[in-house]
């Protein structure tokens, strides 16, 4: 499975000989730097480009184009060569972008010479930049990986060049571009858009993806850090609603600009050529049609599947591509992810397109002399005023309906989802039995939008997981999505949520461990027995209520050892169990692993971080973060982030490369596609419930059972 990183994530490389794919909105220069161990490179030699498209060990395109690969040979570049840094720079004098921020953003996905996907990842977050660094390979310990980077210059290339050190930076940047002009006519246009139909995503991509994989049916980018693979949807259909009320500004001003950036132009269905209505669902998604007025009797065809009264099809559970019903399932919430980010961003557009309509109008109003005085200049308002509230009328109809079929899915969806992906809530934990296969993902909370408070759309992220999780304990983290009455709605709905006010400071710590200990929990009982384990530090033994449930049930052998000596024999323990499996991976001796090493998947939960955390533990935490996920062990922090301030920016790789979460709702995760803030809602169980001590108990029975 290809991986998918974020910015700062690195990855293993299991082979030498790989190709860099990219694919961008335009047509782009791709070149790669051999830097040494800082980076530095030596010389001009140093640097592959179409004017010098071979260097030993690489090979890059000689032309600008919108799709490129790049040949690395990774046992042939010399021993002094210990980063490959991709370069990526929009070309000049051919009619092109001139920032990336202006087309879709560009992704580089490492794979094998068959074609085998290794990672990938997509350079979300561009604005004015004109060159960025998109990845790098890089030798440690006579292993290599990638690490996503996505540093952008909006100076352009020579900058680029100059910040790794090339001296003459603005002459080998006056070379490369004169090569590309050269090459000008065997530009490549951008690629076509898919053809209409189901989707071809397999579900990060929440975060992220979707997306992450959007993150997975959920915004895979944070607001505050770096984006889920991931999620999100095309330009809206509302700004096309803007387009059939006769304007000619359409989605392409204000916001509808914004919204339409997050896809391609192609991927919107043309508008009907009579007048009719139009079709604003996703493009690239079967779904059930909206309802339609019926058909009379003799003519109506006869139904494919279950149908409302008036002949019009109903939503049934499962309705998406996939060979099983689980990942039908996660298709299908993926599909009402896009869907909802689709139909929201097309209202936005068209509102913003209506006020910024109205606008005009006032201004011409008043601009003319003969409407400054009598009941012209009103009727002339007043008319504007009409006009606007029109286009906002229709634009909310749209939505609206697209809205009651999107619930209307859910309402049947909902109920049908097994345990992974269900709530605590949900019936089928009251049958819960332990599974004998791995699920494909895991729900991390409800996703939904201040236009629509009552439809929730799952948070699902692929498993194993490929990010660490932070669960922000911090005072903040209840401030993020600001005041405002849907924040309220949201908290009042969220069970075991305080209702009479933001929480205190120890009531978002005592949630915080409460939400790690749920999503713990569910990661516990969706495996089967013995293939997943939970290990905790907590310095300060503040998190023993919460880990109640855990150490009942068998899951957590013993509340764990406080002080540094706890922090240390759990890190010692785990940082052995990665070295020794990533050995046994290298060298193909997964046989010679010793016997007491126990080789299901962990999670290492971390509460109160970074209190009883010296620097070796620190430097011991970051390798878990970034070597664990590939060999099962995985990283969940509870911690208020302004309480490692102290230690400057050291951490700050840690911090951008988990996947934060919040212990109350807050609107805080952003789609990289068409940038919604997304209210996020942690899996909390039902206030007073027993559901999950119940599901840990069976668990507990199972395991021990012959």
């Amino acid at each position: 499975m290809t991986a998918e990183l974020v910015r700062g994530q690195n990855h293993p490389l299991d082979r030498t000989r790989v190709e860099i794919r990219v694919a961008a909105g335009g047509p782009v220069v791709a070149g790669v730097t051999l830097g040494d161990e800082q980076g530095r490179l030596s010389g001009a030699e140093a640097v592959a480009h179409p004017g010098a498209p071979r260097r030993t060990g690489i090979e890059v395109p000689r032309q600008a184009a919108a799709e490129h690969r790049i040949a690395v040979d990774l046992d042939a570049l010399s021993a002094a060569v210990h980063r490959v840094s991709v370069l990526l720079a929009l070309p000049t004098g051919i009619g092109g972008l001139t920032a990336f921020g202006a087309a879709a953003a560009p992704s580089v996905t490492v794979t094998g010479l068959d074609g085998t996907g290794i990672a990938r990842y997509t350079i979300t977050g561009l604005g004015a930049e004109s060159a960025v660094v998109a990845v790098e390979l890089y030798r440690r310990q006579d292993t290599w990986k990638v690490r996503a980077v996505g540093q952008g210059y909006a100076d352009g290339l020579p900058a680029m060049l100059r910040d790794q050190g090339l001296p003459q930076a603005a002459e080998l940047a006056a070379e490369i571009e004169e090569a590309v002009g050269r090459g000008q006519a065997r530009a490549v246009p951008a690629p076509a858009p898919l053809a209409a139909g189901r989707s071809e995503r397999p579900g990060a991509g929440p975060s992220a993806a979707p997306a992450q994989d959007r993150p997975s049916p959920a915004p895979a980018a944070a607001a505050d850090g770096p984006a889920p693979s991931g999620a999100g949807a095309g330009a809206g259909a509302g700004a096309r609603a803007g387009a059939g009320t006769g304007s000619t500004a359409g989605p392409g001003a204000g916001a509808g600009a914004k919204a339409a950036a997050g896809a391609k132009a192609g991927d919107l269905p043309p508008a009907p050529a009579d007048g009719g209505p139009i079709d604003y669902r996703h493009p690239r998604r079967r779904s059930t049609p909206a309802p339609a007025a019926p058909a009379p009797p003799a003519a109506r065809p006869a139904a494919a599947g279950p149908t409302a009264p008036d002949g019009s099809p109903l939503p049934v559970a499962g309705d998406a591509a996939g060979w099983s019903m689980d990942e039908r399932l996660y298709n299908q919430v993926w599909g009402m992810f896009e869907d909802l980010a689709r139909s929201v961003a097309a209202y936005r557009s068209a509102a913003d397109f209506a006020e910024s309509r109205l606008e005009q109008e006032l201004d011409r109003a008043l601009a003319d002399p003969r409407h400054r005085l009598g009941t012209a200049g009103e009727d002339a308002r007043a008319t504007a005023r009409d006009k606007h509230a029109t286009l906002v009328t229709q634009a909310r109809a749209a939505l609206d309906r697209d809205l009651a079929q999107l619930m209307a899915e859910s309402e049947v969806v909902e109920p049908a989802l097994p345990p992974a992906f269900a709530r605590w809530d949900n019936p089928v934990w009251q049958g819960y039995h332990v599974p004998a296969e791995r699920p494909m993902a895991l729900r991390l909370g409800d996703l939904h939008l201040p236009e629509v408070l009552d439809l929730r759309i799952p948070m699902l992220v692929r498993l194993p997981l490929e990010r660490g999780l932070w669960i922000d304990s911090g005072p903040d983290s209840y401030a993020h999505g600001g005041p405002g009455p849907e924040r309220d709605i949201g908290r009042r709905e969220l069970p075991g949520a305080l209702t009479d006010g933001p929480p205190d400071e120890p009531e978002l710590r005592r949630l915080a461990m409460e939400s790690a200990v749920a999503i713990a929990a569910r990661l516990l009982a969706i495996h089967p027995a013995g293939d997943f384990a939970v290990q905790v530090i907590d310095p300060g033994g503040a998190a023993a209520p919460a880990l109640a449930p855990l150490v009942e049930s068998g899951a957590l052998p013993a509340f764990p050892l406080p002080g540094a000596k706890g922090v240390t024999a759990v890190l010692e323990e785990l940082t052995r169990r990665v070295e020794l499996v990533q050995m046994a991976m290298r060298h193909r001796a997964a046989d010679a692993l010793p016997a007491d090493l126990d080789t299901a998947e962990q999670l290492l939960i971390v509460h109160d971080f970074p209190h009883g955390f010296d620097d070796r533990a620190l430097t011991r935490l970051r390798y878990l973060a970034d070597e664990g996920p590939a060999v099962g062990v995985h990283l969940m922090l509870v911690a208020d982030r302004a309480q490692s301030r102290e230690y400057g920016p050291v951490l700050d790789p840690l911090w951008r490369s988990l996947l934060r979460i919040t212990p109350v709702p807050d609107a805080h995760l952003a789609d990289p596609w068409v940038g919604h803030a997304w209210t996020y809602e942690p899996p909390l169980a039902p206030k007073g419930s027993q559901v999950v001590r119940q599901v840990l108990g069976r668990l507990a029975a199972a395991r021990k059972a012959p």
